[in-house]
C-alpha cells in the first residue's frame, strides 16, 4: 500500500507507453476510486511524488501535456481521502472559470467534493462580500462587469477624445497599473521602467486613470481589480479577519503560477501568513500574459523564498507525438532570457506520428481556403470536427477563416463565446428535461421513447433539435450544436450507466453546470493563441506564422520577442497528433509577396537555416528536495542514475522493483525476524499518531529495509521510500531495530 510520503509505485503498464492516456485523460463518467490508494493508480513516478507531498512548500515545474492538472487534483483528492486534508480547509486557485470548473469536476470524480476551487477573483470576492459589513460597514459597492464605459466617461470629464481602439488600450493600461499596484501618480515612471508601449502620452493616461477612479467613487462601483486590492487592504489592516481566513484555509494550491501578478502574489501571501503549506504549479515557458502584469518571477524564485521546498519536474509529455514535441523543444532551444534558462525538455510518451506539415501560400485568403480544404478532407476521413483547431495570433484573423470554413461546409465554433451552460438554449433545454423527468408519464412526446437517449431526443426535438443539422452557419446552427451536444452527452451517460433515468441525467447536468464541465460541441475551434492556452486537439492548424504576425509587429524588445516565441510554443503544444504550420507571402490576392516565414521557424522547417541556438538541453524531469530547517541555501538535487538489481545487475525500470533494488523474481535475502519487528514497530507508530500504517512506511519499504539491514543513516537514506522527513522522524528507531537495540511496543518518541 502506498505511504503518505513515499508511495509504492505502480507497474509500468499503468502509466508508461502502453497506457499514456491515463496520465492526462479520464473517461467521461469514471468510477470514483474506492480508496485513497486507488486515487494514486495510473500516476507516473513524478506525478505520484506531487500527489503524496502533502506538507510544506511544493513547487511543480510542469511542461505542456505532462498531466499537471491530474497531478494536483490527485494530490488534493489523495489528501482528502486519506484523512490528511479536510476538504473545507483546502483552497485551490487558478486563473479562469473554465480551469476552476474543470478542477472541481475532476475532484468530484475522485470523491473529493467540497474542496474550494476558484479563480483568484472569485475567492477574493466571496471573502470581501462576507467581511465587508464587519471591516468597512454598510453595503458593498456594485461590481461592474465592463469598465470601458467608465473609461469613456472619465475621458469625457478630462475632455480627451478616444476612439474605440484607444478606449480598449487605455483600459488595459489601467488594469495593468492596478494589478502591479501602481497608483495614477506613479504610472508614467512605472510604464517607462516596464518598457510598455503606451497608447497615449503617459501623463494623459495617468490623468485618465485618476479620473476613472473618481468616476467609480462618485457612482459607488468597483471593478475586478478593486476586488483584489480591497481584499488585500482588509487582510492587511484587520488582523482579526486575516486570522479568521487563515483558520478556514490551511492548504493552498495555485495552478498556472507563472501567470501570477504582483497583486495576486500579495493576496496569496496574506492568505498564507507564516505558514508554508503551499503547492504551486507552473511552466515559465508558457508565460504569455506579461502584458496583463503576469510574471514568472514568483515561480522562478520559489526555491529562493522556500529553501526547504520539494521541487518536482514533470517532463513526460502524454499529449503530443514525438514529432510535435521535437518541434516544441526546438523552439525553446533557441530562446533567450530567464524563462529560457529554466525551460523543460519534454519527452514524448506517445507513439510516433506524422511530421509537422509546413505550407506557404501566396496570400491570406488562399491560406484560409487551403486550411479549410484540408480540414474538410480530415473530417471526411473520420476525424471529429471538435478535434480540430485553427489558431491565429490576433482575433482580427478570424473572419477570413470563418468564411473559408463556411464555404467548405465545415461547422466551427469561436473560442471565448458564452459558456455552455449559460447559453439560453441550454438553459431552456434544461428546464424542458427537468419537467419531463418530473411529469414524463403524462408527456405524449415520450410515449415511443423507451430508453434514455431516445427520451432526450424526443424532449429536445421540441426545443429545435433535429437529426440533421441546419444548413449554413450562424445563430441557428450554434443553437443546434448546443442541443446536439446534450443529445451526445445523454448517449454517453446511458452507455456508462445502464439503467440511468432522465432524472439521473438531469442531476448530472446540474452538477456539471455547477462545475462548468461542458460537453464538447461538434465543430472546428477557431481561437487566438492566447485563448487556446490550456486546451488541446488531435489536429492543430497554426496559421499566419509569418514575420509581422509571429512575432507581432509591435513586439520590439528582447523580452517581447521571447514572449512571442513562447506564444508559438503554446500553440505547437496544443496538438496531439498532427500539426499544420502555414504562412502567406502577401495579405491579399495580387499583393506584393514581401512576407517571410517567422524567424522562430528558422532551422526547424525544411530548407531553412538554423539560427544560433542555446548550448545544452533543457531541464530533465525529477525531484529536488530542500533541506528542512534551512533558509537561504539552495535545494539539494537528487541525482538520477540508472537503478540496477543488486542480485543480477539488470537495469530496473519497474518502480516497485526499484524500491526493493532487485528484480521481483530474484531471490530475496530478507531477514524475516527483522521484517516482523519493523511491522510491529510500524503498528505502534500508527496507533500513537492516529494515521494508517502505510503512512509510516509501506510494506515494500519495510521489505527493502529488512533486506538491506542498514548500519547508519547514509545507508538508510539510500532506500527508496525513506525521504528526509521520515529519516528525521523515524531514522533512529529503524536503525536501533536493525541493530537489535529497540524493543517493539515502546512509546513513540518521534
Amino acid at each position: 500500500m502506498p505511504a503518505c510520503g513515499q508511495p509504492a509505485q505502480p507497474s509500468r503498464a499503468t502509466w508508461q507507453h502502453g497506457c499514456v492516456t491515463a496520465a492526462t485523460h479520464s473517461t467521461l463518467f469514471p468510477q470514483v476510486p474506492d480508496s485513497a490508494d486507488a486515487v494514486l493508480e495510473g500516476l507516473d513516478p513524478e506525478q505520484r511524488e506531487v500527489a503524496t507531498a502533502l506538507h510544506g512548500p511544493v513547487c511543480v515545474l510542469a511542461g505542456a501535456g505532462t498531466g499537471k492538472t491530474r497531478a494536483i487534483t490527485h494530490r488534493i483528492a489523495y489528501g482528502v481521502r486519506a484523512g490528511i486534508l479536510h476538504p473545507s480547509s483546502v483552497l485551490a486557485v487558478t486563473f479562469t472559470n473554465r480551469a476552476a470548473g474543470e478542477m472541481r469536476g475532476r475532484l468530484r470524480q475522485l470523491g473529493a467534493a467540497g474542496v474550494q476551487a476558484r479563480t483568484f477573483h472569485s475567492a477574493a470576492l466571496r471573502q470581501l462580500q462576507y467581511f465587508w459589513p464587519k471591516a468597512i460597514g454598510g453595503s458593498m459597492p456594485r461590481l461592474v462587469d465592463r469598465k470601458i464605459q467608465l473609461v469613456a466617461d472619465a475621458a469625457a470629464a478630462c475632455r480627451i477624445r478616444l476612439d474605440r481602439g484607444e478606449l480598449r488600450d487605455v483600459t488595459a493600461e489601467i488594469e495593468w497599473s492596478k494589478v502591479t499596484q501602481t497608483v495614477p501618480a506613479d504610472y508614467a515612471p512605472a510604464a517607462a521602467k516596464a518598457g510598455r508601449e503606451t497608447p497615449r502620452d503617459p501623463a494623459e493616461i495617468a490623468q485618465l486613470y485618476a479620473a476613472y477612479e473618481d468616476v467609480k467613487r462618485e457612482r459607488s462601483v468597483i471593478d475586478f481589480e478593486d476586488v483584489l486590492l480591497l481584499t488585500v487592504a482588509v487582510l492587511q489592516d484587520r488582523h482579526d479577519i486575516a486570522e479568521q481566513v487563515r483558520a478556514q484555509y490551511q492548504h493552498f494550491v495555485v495552478d498556472e503560477y507563472q501567470d501570477v501578478s504582483p497583486l495576486q502574489q500579495r493576496l496569496l501571501e496574506l492568505w498564507l501568513g507564516e505558514r508554508d503549506n503551499l503547492c504551486v504549479v507552473g511552466d515559465a515557458s508558457q508565460t504569455i500574459y506579461s502584458f496583463t502584469g503576469a510574471t514568472p518571477d514568483h515561480l522562478l524564485d520559489f526555491r529562493t523564498r522556500h529553501p526547504g521546498a520539494t521541487v518536482v519536474k514533470l517532463v513526460r509529455d502524454y499529449r503530443s507525438t514525438p514529432q510535435v514535441v521535437h518541434l516544441a523543444n526546438g523552439l525553446l532551444a533557441q530562446a533567450k532570457g530567464r524563462a529560457a534558462d529554466h525551460r523543460l525538455e519534454l519527452v514524448s510518451q506517445r507513439p510516433a506520428g506524422p511530421e509537422p506539415v509546413y505550407t506557404e501560400y501566396t496570400d491570406e485568403p488562399a491560406e484560409a481556403e487551403g486550411a479549410a480544404r484540408r480540414i474538410r478532407e480530415l473530417i471526411d476521413s473520420g476525424v471529429p470536427a471538435a478535434e480540430i483547431a485553427v489558431l491565429f495570433r490576433t482575433n482580427a484573423q478570424s473572419e477570413t477563416y470563418e468564411q473559408a470554413l463556411a464555404d467548405a461546409g465545415v461547422p466551427y465554433q469561436l473560442r471565448g463565446a458564452e459558456r455552455f451552460f449559460d447559453r439560453p438554449e441550454v438553459r431552456k433545454a434544461g428546464v424542458a428535461l427537468r419537467g419531463a423527468a418530473r411529469f414524463g408519464g403524462n408527456d405524449s412526446l415520450l410515449d415511443d421513447a423507451d430508453d434514455l437517449p431516445s427520451q432526450v431526443r424526443a424532449v429536445l426535438s421540441g426545443e429545435g433539435w433535429t437529426p440533421q443539422p441546419p444548413a449554413g452557419s450562424g445563430a441557428v446552427r450554434e443553437r443546434w450544436e448546443s442541443l446536439a451536444a446534450l443529445v451526445n452527452l445523454a448517449q454517453d451517460f446511458a452507455a456508462a450507466k445502464p439503467g440511468a433515468t432522465l432524472a439521473d441525467l438531469v442531476a448530472e447536468l446540474d452538477e456539471r453546470a455547477n462545475a462548468q464541465h461542458a460537453p464538447t460541441v461538434q465543430g472546428v475551434t477557431l481561437a487566438s493563441l492566447h485563448s487556446a492556452k490550456g486546451l488541446e486537439w488531435d489536429v492543430v492548424f497554426l496559421v499566419g506564422v509569418a514575420e509581422g504576425m509571429m512575432p507581432i509587429t509591435y513586439a520590439k524588445t528582447d523580452e517581447q520577442i521571447e514572449e512571442e516565441r513562447r506564444l508559438l510554443y503554446v500553440g505547437v503544444t496544443r496538438a496531439r497528433e498532427r500539426l499544420h504550420v502555414s504562412w502567406a507571402l502577401s495579405r491579399s490576392p495580387g499583393g506584393r509577396p514581401s512576407r517571410r516565414p517567422s524567424r522562430f521557424l528558422d532551422g526547424l522547417r525544411p530548407g531553412s537555416t538554423a539560427t544560433v541556438g542555446r548550448a545544452g538541453a533543457g531541464a530533465a524531469g525529477g525531484i529536488e528536495r530542500g533541506i528542512p530547517g534551512t533558509r537561504g541555501s539552495a535545494p539539494r538535487r537528487v541525482q538520477r542514475t540508472p537503478a540496477r538489481c543488486r542480485v543480477c545487475g539488470r537495469t530496473l525500470t519497474d518502480a516497485g522493483e526499484m524500491k526493493l533494488m532487485r528484480c521481483d523474481d530474484c531471490p530475496s535475502d530478507m531477514n524475516e525476524g527483522l521484517y516482523e519487528r519493523l511491522r510491529e514497530w510500524r503498528a505502534d507508530q500508527a496507533r500513537s499518531s492516529g494515521q494508517p500504517a502505510f503512512c509510516v512506511f509501506t510494506d515494500r519499504t519495510l521489505m527493502a529495509i529488512a533486506e538491506t539491514a542498514p548500519d547508519d543513516e547514509h545507508e538508510l537514506a539510500r532506500i527508496p521510500g525513506v525521504g528526509m522527513r521520515k529519516l528525521t522522524r523515524y531514522g533512529a528507531d529503524v536503525l536501533a531495530i536493525c541493530a537489535g537495540q529497540y524493543a517493539t511496543g515502546d512509546t513513540d518518541q518521534g
